[in-house]
């Protein structure tokens, strides 16, 4: 995706809160159920209790991914003070496959906003090679550049996300 002001990755501020501008190249289809996740969603907690289905495209079965599931908005997003704080990482997944195809190092952790609506950003990252990777200590404070780094991994290649506030929120997060 361009990093246009059209992209709904710059207009989520995805680009710039967790990642730098890139382009997509590779397909990535998250699945909650029978619900598409589609850049600025909205989504309830119910709705995301259990772990998606994540469908990744491509046709070289060699190529693998690293998917990550970050909150850039934890613990509210007035004061993100855990930003990013890791939901969900899977290694090792082939191109053309799905995380379930993959090694997870980290479960996923269903998200539970308590306070304003949340981003959850799915990141696709292309891997060098298969490779071993560390959970990290933590949860809270994760950051996902820094990540890319210290494996060796290529620049996104897909990023997705969806908003979510508790249960009985409503409306909408709106961006000027």
């Amino acid at each position: 995706m361009a990093s246009g002001s059209r992209n709904p990755l710059v207009v989520g501020r995805v680009i710039g809160d967790v990642l730098d501008p890139f382009e997509s190249s590779i397909s990535l289809q998250i699945t909650y159920g029978n619900r598409n996740v589609t850049n600025g969603c909205e989504l309830k907690p119910s709705q995301v209790a259990n772990q998606p289905q994540v469908n990744i495209g491509g046709n070289d079965p060699m190529i693998y991914y690293t998917l990550v599931l970050v909150d850039p908005d934890a613990p509210s997003p007035s004061y993100p003070s855990f930003r990013e704080y890791l939901h969900w990482m899977v290694t090792d997944i082939p191109a053309s496959t799905g995380a379930s195809f993959g090694n997870e190092v980290v479960s996923y952790e269903k998200p539970r906003p308590n306070l304003g609506i949340h981003r959850y950003v799915f990141v696709l990252l292309r891997q060098r090679c298969r490779q071993i990777v560390y959970a990290p200590g933590w949860r809270q404070n994760f950051n996902t550049r820094e990540f890319v780094e210290l494996y060796n991994l290529e620049f996104p290649v897909a990023a997705v996300f969806f908003n979510c506030q508790r249960e009985a929120g409503s409306g909408g997060r709106t961006f000027t």
